[in-house]
């Protein structure tokens, strides 16, 4: 477990080196002046070029690349070109609505997802199935930002049972923390529900295929108790993989919800800084989000050894 855990840790460096070049390379290749953007409409030639020279962008790619990368080694991730806070302060001060958001949509996911794919297998063709299929496809083709302003225009502004937006922290005010936490992982939770319920439908039906489930049926097994303790740790190789997957792409796709629902997360801060080409904070985003992706894909290595005994690598 340990050299495994240890294998994957050093594959990943050359993964995170890749990320940062090719995200610093397409950032300065890109149309829009930082410059340009600090110095307004009525900037001058001269008054752009002080700029670009104060922040370095004069300098030749690979000197830029260089600079940027010794200071990442050392822990730096810039500072920002608007705010000339560290950029690295500017994350951590965004990272808890978007965790606690993250975390709040997984658990009606999985809580929604498991059970609908699990009963549509076991009800296969009948109309709880078809109509469980026909959820799944509304959500995988149905944008998350219309479903977030259709969730505001019932619920909000009809019905007037939840804020419209923001965001309260939990630790501050649990209840109101509560109330604007609904709709936004609502509209997450019906996005990322829709493809875990046809892999676990689809990863179900395979095993109740098996001899061995046949066998728990023939030993007077109930329906329940086949599903439970035979067929869901059975399936759960491939579910674990898109519970996983959807963990990473939760923290790094609330971009569009935060935005619709104006909450202050690295989704909204990662919008500002591309609007602004606010270069520092891009970079440190891009790697802060490939962080998340390696270390959930290596939390799911070792759960695959954990759920299957008989996985190596």
């Amino acid at each position: 477990m340990l050299r495994m855990i240890g294998t994957r840790m050093l594959a990943a460096i050359p993964v995170m080196l890749v990320v940062v070049t090719i995200v610093f390379v397409l950032l300065r290749i890109s149309p829009g002046d930082p410059a340009v953007v600090l110095a307004g409409d009525s900037g001058t030639p001269e008054v752009l070029e002080r700029i670009r020279e104060d922040l370095g962008l004069n300098r030749p790619l690979y000197v830029q690349y260089a600079t940027w990368f010794w200071d990442l080694v050392r822990g730096d991730l810039g500072t920002s070109v608007m705010s000339k806070k560290p950029v690295l302060d500017l994350i951590l001060s965004r990272v808890e609505p978007t965790l606690v958001l993250a975390v709040t949509a997984l658990m009606l996911t999985v809580l929604l997802a498991i059970p609908l794919g699990t009963i549509a297998a076991w009800r296969q063709y009948s109309i709880i199935d078809r109509a469980i299929m026909a959820f799944s496809v509304g959500g995988l083709s149905v944008p998350a930002f219309v479903i977030g302003y259709l969730l505001i225009l019932w619920f909000s502004l009809r019905l007037n049972l939840f804020p419209v937006q923001g965001y309260v922290s939990p630790f501050a005010d649990p209840l109101r923390a509560m109330l604007h936490l609904v709709l936004p992982s609502v509209t997450l939770a019906l996005v990322y529900s829709a493809l875990i319920t046809r892999v676990t439908r689809n990863s179900v039906l395979e095993v109740l295929e098996e001899d061995f489930v046949r066998t728990a049926r023939a030993k007077g097994g109930t329906d329940r108790r086949v599903v439970l303790r035979h067929v869901l740790p059975n399936a759960a190789v491939p579910i674990i993989t898109v519970v996983g997957l959807s963990i990473a792409s939760l923290v790094t796709g609330v971009v569009v919800t935060e935005s619709v629902f104006n909450i202050p997360g690295v989704g909204r801060l990662m919008i500002d800084a591309i609007l602004a080409r606010d270069y520092p904070i891009v970079q440190g985003l891009m790697l802060f989000f490939a962080l998340i992706y390696v270390a959930v894909n290596l939390v799911i290595d070792i759960i695959y050894v954990i759920v299957n005994p008989r996985i190596r690598y």
